[in-house]
Order: structure tokens, then sequence, then C-alpha cells
């Protein structure tokens, strides 16, 4: 399995909480928008946010709703990007991006979730250098797709990395270019179900006893059940 496996595998039990997604996509588009403008043709953070927004099936009018008030005075909000880091049971590294209008309340929230998962908050730093920040790409294989035409055009395009799955097709890009990467295979007719930038682990965690899956488990729900937490990153390796 590609380095990405897991993270398809995980997002596919979200899809009870599309509401609860959309939203944090919402606040992520309405950021977005204030900070680079509307229009995300000239707004790059944006239109991956609507990417990203339409892979879950987002409607149209959420979005440009998203779009306007953040181009607008948004409603007086102002929100802070934050990083925590922590370990989980057996030692697991968690990175946990947050996008928030009230610090302190986000702070108290992450720090109870990782006691209640028997985890510890950390320093920054104490963490992040165990992930690798990279553009994924992830194309969904069609019957008419011949993996040697699509692992050419991915190639062509700047990838970094490409790994043929029974189902789909993992791309791995440097930052820098994931927009050009993105838009190139887009210009050729290619669909994405996910397109953005993530944190990849550069080595995979097993947990061997109950009582840590479990708790670790908790840590991760409790964190993706919060609004104001963006995206959760570990190097805990699922074992189905």
């Amino acid at each position: 399995m590609g380095r990405i496996g897991t993270i398809i595998n995980r997002k596919g039990k979200q899809d009870a909480k599309k509401a609860k997604e959309f939203t944090k996509i919402g606040r992520y588009i309405m950021v977005a928008a204030r900070e680079g403008g509307p229009d995300p043709e000239y707004n790059a953070a944006l239109k991956s946010a609507i990417e990203k927004a339409k892979a879950i099936n987002m409607p149209n009018d959420n979005i440009d709703r998203a779009i306007k008030k953040g181009a607008g005075e948004n409603d007086g909000a102002v929100f802070t990007e934050l990083t925590y880091e922590g370990y989980g049971p057996g030692g697991v590294a968690v990175l946990v991006e947050c996008l928030t209008d009230n610090t302190n309340r986000t702070a108290s929230d992450v720090r109870s979730y990782f006691v209640k998962g028997k985890g510890n908050l950390g320093t920054n730093g104490c963490v992040s250098f165990m992930f690798d920040h990279k553009g994924v790409l992830v194309i969904d294989k069609q019957e008419s797709m011949d993996d040697e035409e699509v692992e050419m055009a991915i190639i062509e395009a700047g990838a970094e990395d490409l790994s043929i799955e029974e189902d789909y097709y993992e791309i791995i890009t440097d930052v820098s270019d994931f927009a050009s990467v993105r838009d190139s295979l887009a210009e050729q007719g290619y669909d994405f179900s996910m397109a953005e930038l993530r944190y990849l682990p550069q080595t995979m965690s097993q947990l061997a006893d109950a009582d840590d899956i479990k708790y670790m488990q908790k840590l991760i729900d409790l964190l993706e059940d919060n609004d104001d937490v963006q995206n959760v990153y570990h190097n805990w390796e699922e074992v189905e």
C-alpha cells in the first residue's frame, strides 16, 4: 500500500460526519478568501480549499457563502492558525492543525483530549520533524484508464513520487510543485478524489496493546470531532 493508503481508508470512515466537515472546510475557505482574495484563479489556497470541499460533495451554495463571508467583514471574527504536537499511547506521534476564533478554548480542548487519550501534549517541534510536508493527489481508477499512459502524464507533470494501487493512483509532490502538477493533470481531464497539502509520516508506529489502540482511537475521534481542528496527522499504522 502507498504512503497514504491509511489516510484514504480513514477518510472513508468519516463519511457520516459530513456536516461537521462542511463547517471545517467552510471556515478554511473563508480564511483563504479573506487572506488571498475571492478569485480561486489568483488564490492557490482558495482553489485547493474549494477542491477539497467539492471532493466531499459540499454544496456550491455553501462554498459561495463561505467565499463571500471571507471576502467581506467576516462578522468581526478573526481566525488564528495553530499547530499542536504531542504523543499518543505507545509514543505515537500526533500533529494537529487548528483554525480557531478562540485560542484559549482550543488550547484547553486539545490539551484535555490528549489527557483523555492517555497521551501527552508536547512542545512545538517535538514530533514535526518526523513528518514530511507534501502535496497529495489521488486519482480514482476508471476502466478507460491505462496505467502506463497515466503514469507518463503524472511524471511529465512533475510529480515527485507515484504509487499505482488497485483502485487509485497516489501522487506525491513537493509543496512548491503541488499547484502546477494539479493544474497540469486537471487540464488533461483527470479528476481528484483528494488534492491537498498534508503531513506524511516518515515512519509508521504499530500498537500491540488493546488499551493503547482503544485510547489512540479515542484521541483521534475527540480531535476530529472538534470544529476548531482542521487536520489530525499521526504515524499510527492502523491494522484492519
